[in-house]
């Protein structure tokens, strides 16, 4: 079957909720990772412990097999610590002297697909990734590869036989049914077996709206959560407003938010030969969407941001996904895609009139302005939803649209502050206020006593430049006017079991230079892909 077929099947049968059987290769068994250990104790480390308050150090962390026991603070910076001050080391203890390096709790991606066949990421290049830029909670949302695969594999990960973060399923609504979802029982019938079987959650795109809001009420009163893309074939029945009053619990992206927002309209103004099922036609005229809604002083934006708060409604909004349709030669040419873009995933990400997130047909200049528009007033609802007590998440959606797992969601936390996030704020949405989204605050988000340990240290100071947590690290120049980069992170621990980062990083490299070299190919060939090197 031609590479385009493949890929309409995997997105069509993704956005209609049908499971297609499409499973990647699964994570081999645990090679890299040790631990957990008896007591573990990291040595002198700064701490930003994701609640909001700010660096603290030094600290001794004392960590008993995956969990928490104590953080011992040490004075302060520079001045001679007394060995009787610090916690003591067990017999069987091990210890790691992280001095002059930061420690974060671990980061929760709320969009994290694990790859799909049409991309050709086994789980394995996808967790290494994660894992290698401080990802330790991630919530597959729409487990494409199939739920069983999907619960499989958190399983693993849970037992620590994989390396991989901890994985929440949510479900595409409808994947798996022997039939379309037709009316309110059948919705409720499906949530009820899909809750059954496992799942942490369930994925909307849309449906007739007394079939929607019925399965996102069933969901609620089974304790799953829910998260929906409103896509534009459905968003006209049923905008933010209409499921976060069914008690839908977090929006994706931003599509049904604008749509909320009219105050002039119902609709969006789509041209008369507008097709949404030419990509070019959809991604385009969404670049125009939010100057068609109310602004800041309009009293429908007031309305609604307060009512969406008053909801614990949470904004996922994946800032990260759309970035190359400001400025997309950036996206295509990042720096990363030499070394960590599996040749497979770059063929999926080329220009195409079929592929979905390929729609750069005649994609110009006044599509990347518009674009500019468009993220400038969605910024502006973002900071303020934020700086009213309103939950802002971050997601990545990477494995499309030109961007790599792990190096996607480090531009998210760049973009936040574009959005006007202070790094504080920005990390407290990357930690706490996504395991809070999920319902997993009690043993993740935060560096606490009796938290699970997921951490992330790096040597140099995040909170001054998120580009340090890149695996491509930041570019610096010495005292001798020398190039250089930094390291990216360091260590990530994921439940106690302490990871190399560069070991991780060094992994997919070997894999993505195996793969072009099996190929008989380099990013750099002519030809291949219009590739941009």
């Amino acid at each position: 079957m031609p590479r385009t077929a493949h890929v309409l099947i995997a997105v069509f049968t993704l956005m209609l909720g049908i499971n297609a059987h499409a499973e990647i290769e699964p994570a081999p068994d645990r090679e890299r990772g040790e631990g957990p250990f008896e007591q573990l104790i990291l040595r002198g480390g700064t701490l930003v412990d994701g609640t909001g308050a700010p660096a603290i150090g030094p600290v001794d962390i004392v960590i008993e097999n995956s969990r928490i026991a104590k953080i011992v603070r040490l004075g302060a910076p520079g001045v001679p610590i007394g060995a009787a001050d610090r916690p003591q080391l067990s017999d069987n203890g091990r210890e790691i002297d992280i001095a002059g390096h930061y420690v974060l709790p671990g980061f929760v991606d709320m969009h994290g697909h694990i790859g799909g066949r049409a991309q050709g990421t086994p789980a394995e290049y996808v967790f290494k990734l994660w894992l290698s830029h401080g990802i330790t909670s991630v919530r597959d949302p729409g487990s494409g590869n199939g739920l069983d695969w999907t619960l499989a594999q958190r399983q693993r990960s849970e037992d620590g036989e994989i390396a991989a973060p901890r994985i929440l399923a949510y479900v595409a609504f409808g994947q798996g049914s022997d039939r379309p979802i037709s009316n309110p029982r059948q919705a409720r019938d499906w949530v009820k077996s899909v809750a059954e079987r496992g799942a942490d959650g369930v994925k909307f795109f849309g449906a007739r709206p007394d079939v929607l809001l019925a399965a996102i009420d069933e969901a609620g009163k089974r304790g799953l959560g829910t998260a929906m893309h409103h896509a534009q074939m459905d968003v006209a029945r049923a905008n933010v407003l209409d499921t976060a009053r069914a008690g839908l619990t977090t929006m994706e992206h931003w599509y049904g938010l604008p749509e909320a927002l009219f105050a002039d309209k119902t609709l969006q103004h789509y041209p008369a030969d507008y097709n949404y099922a030419n990509e070019f036609h959809r991604f385009a005229e969404a670049g125009k969407l939010w100057r068609q809604a109310a602004g800041p002083d309009h009293p429908r934006w007031k309305a609604v941001r307060d009512e969406l708060i008053e909801l614990d409604f949470t904004l996922d909004p994946t800032l990260t996904i759309y970035q190359a349709n400001r400025d997309f030669m950036a996206a295509r040419t990042a720096e990363w895609h030499e070394e960590y873009t599996l040749p497979s995933l770059w063929d999926f990400y080329a220009p195409s009139r079929q592929a979905h997130g390929s729609y750069w047909l005649a994609w110009s200049t006044a599509n990347e302005v518009d674009w500019q528009h468009n993220y400038r007033r969605w910024m502006e609802f973002i900071n303020d939803y934020k700086n009213h007590g309103g939950r802002v998440t971050v997601g990545s959606d990477s494995g499309y649209i030109y961007k790599l797992y792990g190096f996607g969601y480090i531009e998210e936390l760049e973009l936040l502050q574009e959005t006007g996030f202070h790094p504080l704020e920005v990390l407290r949405a990357a930690t706490l206020h996504g395991a809070e989204a999920l319902g997993i605050s009690e043993f993740t988000g935060s560096v606490e006593a009796g938290k699970q340990a997921d951490l992330v240290i790096l040597a140099e100071n995040p909170l001054a430049d998120w580009k340090v947590l890149y695996g491509t690290g930041a570019v610096r120049v010495t005292e001798d006017n020398r190039v250089v980069r930094t390291d990216g992170v360091r260590y990530t621990i994921s439940r106690g079991i302490v990871f190399d980062a560069a070991e991780l990083r060094n992994d997919v490299r070997k894999m993505v230079r195996k793969a072009w070299n099996d190929a008989g190919r380099t990013l750099s060939q002519p030809g291949v892909s219009s590739a941009p090197y």
